[in-house]
């Protein structure tokens, strides 16, 4: 016979499907890191931007209010969602200082390119909102992590971003210790 496990609350499945796409979404969000870094590099640009990350703290406590989400949790993960898009690009940034043939050799748009970080900060922002039961669950961490484990291979993610995406997503959950 063995043990038997005991029966998952009902909220765990729904808890999963909340916490999968915003594992997925800060997973698209690191990969666009790569054209951030592509259009800095060889720039003046600084990676750390003071200025454009407050913006995008402002925006999404907004979005979050417009949505009933909780501000201040938003904008805790979108820290933790700007220091691994950082990961990101310093990690690009040293391997084509080390292999310059590696380095891009056109220079995305950087307004473009925001453009598009806003968008998925937008979907990122209802996701969390949509996540608030499943981010307080006790189950919150174990299915984060296969939602971030899924979201890997799904996205064929190298080992750079894989790490950046445990880099941005410390926050989601909120359970007690």
């Amino acid at each position: 016979g063995g043990a038997v496990a005991a029966p998952a609350p009902p909220s765990a499945p729904a808890a999963h499907g909340q916490l999968r796409p915003l594992a997925g979404l800060s997973a698209d969000r690191l990969l666009v890191a790569d054209q951030v870094a592509a259009a800095k590099w060889g720039t003046d640009s600084p990676i750390d931007d003071p200025a454009r990350e407050q913006q995008v703290l402002d925006a999404v406590a907004e979005q979050a209010r417009e949505v009933g989400g909780d501000p201040g949790a938003t904008v805790r993960i979108f820290r933790d969602q700007i220091e691994a898009s950082k990961v990101v690009q310093r990690g690009l940034y040293r391997r084509w200082q080390a292999d310059p043939s590696s380095a891009p050799t056109e220079r995305p748009d950087l307004g473009e390119v925001r453009l598009e970080i806003n968008r998925i900060n937008g979907e990122l922002v209802r996701a969390i909102a949509d996540a608030a039961d499943a981010r307080t669950a006790p189950s919150c961490p174990g299915l984060l992590l296969a939602g971030a484990l899924a979201t890997g291979h799904e996205k064929r993610l190298d080992g750079l971003h894989a790490v950046a995406l445990t880099r941005a997503l410390p926050s989601v959950c909120e359970t007690a210790p």
